[in-house]
């Protein structure tokens, strides 16, 4: 891997620049997701009702990115889903709130014809980035579209650190693609640097949607029908009610998920919460912090800490994507 020099933006002293990593090319089996399959003829249908995300117009060449919210528009799960037929769809979410969400999903059927089951053990899941993805896919393709081959699913992801991404769902039994290896901690950086946290334990009802900017990367539709917490999910992005967003952020020492982080304007209260975290293969650790747009502006000369008033300075970096503004 070569490391290169990255411009940070904050003129904190006390924090080493991280670099960027060329070269990541492999494969990584991702044991900490799981898989929740929702079966049935109805199973779109009943999915529709509950996420953020326009389920009924799902193509089979497609996957999107979606949230299953509290009544309030908090987020209790996030999801990477995809259709493996017309009546069944499997949702990619974090392996360590599966149980509690399928439970609670299941509570809501009533009387759809769809049946929810855990499906982590038909299934196994690999990250592929770099060129170990062109030895699957015939082209690049944009992020959330799916290419089935064979009994294997292909979903793109958005890029992490410039390094294409994609999942590969596979049977359980089946050969895993082929290539070289690559850690999961890399993988795991790869999902930080894009900008995109997914919903673990620590972060449950933390957030409505747009606090992780699901809108500005295709997790949110507002042209669908009712699910829980639409009213609140609305009325932040058509009434300026959002005072918060994610950043991405560098520190030097570890962040834990759910930590809060302070603004030295106000010592005593959080400006903001951890919501994903990795280490930097060239040092430091990279965060997802979602936190108030005011503190994030005002956040040159290491405002920013974690943890406490006399925390770890953090630095913020860009993000990856555009965020929308209006939709």
């Amino acid at each position: 891997m070569i490391i290169q020099p990255m411009h940070i933006t904050s003129q904190n002293p006390s924090i080493t620049p991280p670099g960027t990593v060329s070269g990541i090319s492999g494969i990584a089996e991702l044991t900490h997701l799981g898989l929740i399959r929702v079966a049935g003829v109805e199973a779109a249908k009943f999915l529709q009702s509950q996420l953020t995300q326009d389920v009924a117009l799902l193509g089979m060449s497609e996957a999107r990115l979606a949230a299953f919210c509290n009544a309030k528009g908090r987020m209790q799960a996030s999801f990477v889903l995809f259709k493996r037929s017309h009546e069944e769809v499997l949702l990619v979410c974090s392996r360590d709130i599966l149980a509690a969400t399928l439970k609670r999903l299941s509570m809501f059927v009533l009387r759809a014809k769809a049946t929810l089951s855990d499906a982590s053990n038909d299934f196994v899941l690999y990250g592929m980035a770099g060129n170990a993805i062109e030895s699957i896919a015939e082209c690049e393709r944009p992020a959330w579209a799916k290419v089935d081959i064979d009994a294997a699913n292909l979903v793109f992801l958005y890029p992490g650190a410039g390094h294409a991404r994609a999942i590969w769902c596979t049977p359980t039994g089946t050969p895993p693609p082929a290539g070289p290896r690559i850690d999961l901690s890399l993988w795991q950086w790869l999902e930080v640097r894009s900008g995109i946290a997914m919903i673990t334990g620590p972060i449950v009802e933390a957030f409505v949607p747009q606090m992780l900017n699901y809108e500005s990367v295709g997790g949110v539709s507002f042209k669908k029908g009712c699910y829980p917490g639409q009213e609140v999910v609305a009325r932040s992005q058509f009434r300026g009610t959002l005072k918060r967003r994610a950043y991405l952020a560098h520190t030097e020492e570890t962040p834990d998920i759910g930590q809060e982080v302070f603004h030295a304007a106000d010592a005593a209260q959080p400006c903001g919460m951890v919501a994903a975290a990795a280490a930097n293969p060239s040092g430091g650790f990279d965060a997802i912090v979602s936190m108030q747009t005011a503190a994030a502006a005002d956040s040159a000369g290491g405002r920013l800490t974690l943890g406490s008033a006399t925390g770890a300075a953090l630095a913020l970096l860009p993000l990856p994507y555009a965020l929308i503004e209006d939709v």
